[in-house]
């Protein structure tokens, strides 16, 4: 007795890749949406405007050393930033070098800053006149702030530097030295300054997280005067127990450092479009 087999089931019809993405985004827009609308039913927005920007201390926080704390960050951030150039460049130069002690004693330092929590350096270095009595550095506090911040971020700008020097082709120091040039020479007028034109992005971004690590120079013991706008925020959030000082603080923050994004985003798009 012969069995009559069932007809094949017609393939089910497969969406474009096109349409499936534009299903899965459309999804996620729909969870987006959701959690949007969760939070917004969930938070008490009267005590949330009243805990992070009450408008009395909004004029509070403008009228006092608002200003002061502003330049102070920017001056801090721009002088480390000027000593960590200039330090990285020589330990980049000596993890270069063909003296094996130089090379030794540069990544000894390289390795122990980076490894180290920046607090710690801060701390260290703000107890170090009970180890050196009579110790005075130039310009306090900013001199003192310089230093500090600065030893921590030639760690991490020697390493780009570094880099960038090794991306200069080597072709560039050949014909710089059949045209009689020495290698110093060769080095300070060659390579160096394409090294720089290729890191200038990441430096930029050594810039912004100077910025940021400004925000711990407060333990250095520094006086009113010299407060940046993280202890100026929290101070004046303590003493009113409110976070509003704070919330204009990391404003203040944003309209240094996004520029500073912006323009790191330019500088990449404009050495792509080089290469």
């Amino acid at each position: 007795m012969s069995t009559q087999s069932a007809p094949p089931r017609p393939p089910r019809p497969r969406h474009s890749p096109r349409r499936r993405a534009a299903r899965i985004r459309l999804i996620q827009y729909a969870v987006l949406l959701l959690l949007l609308l969760v939070a917004i039913r969930a938070a008490d927005w009267p005590q949330v405007a009243s805990v992070f920007f009450r408008p009395d201390l909004v004029v509070t926080t403008l009228q006092n050393n608002l200003i002061g704390a502003f330049l102070n960050t920017i001056i801090y951030s721009a002088g480390a930033f000027a000593f960590g150039l200039l330090f990285g460049t020589v330990l980049a130069l000596m993890r270069l070098s063909q003296v094996a002690a130089y090379r030794v004693l540069s990544g000894v330092y390289i390795e122990f800053f980076r490894g180290v929590p920046a607090l710690i350096v801060f701390i260290a270095f703000g107890l170090l006149p009970l180890a050196f009595s009579g110790m005075v550095i130039p310009f306090d506090p900013y001199g003192t702030v310089w230093v500090a911040l600065g030893l921590v971020a030639s760690a991490y700008m020697a390493e780009t530097i570094r880099a960038g020097i090794l991306a200069v082709p080597k072709g560039q120091v050949e014909a710089a030295r059949s045209l009689g040039m020495s290698t110093g020479m060769a080095m300070r007028k060659i390579v160096l300054p394409q090294a720089f034109r290729i890191i200038l992005p990441p430096l930029t971004n050594e810039l912004i997280l100077l910025v940021k690590d400004s925000s711990l120079v407060y333990v250095l013991g520094l006086s009113m005067d010299g407060y940046e706008l993280t202890k100026y925020g929290r101070d004046l959030a303590n003493s009113e127990a409110n976070l509003t000082p704070l919330v204009i603080a990391g404003l203040c923050y944003l309209i240094i450092t996004l520029p500073l994004t912006f323009a790191v985003r330019r500088l990449e798009a404009k050495n792509a479009k080089a290469r």
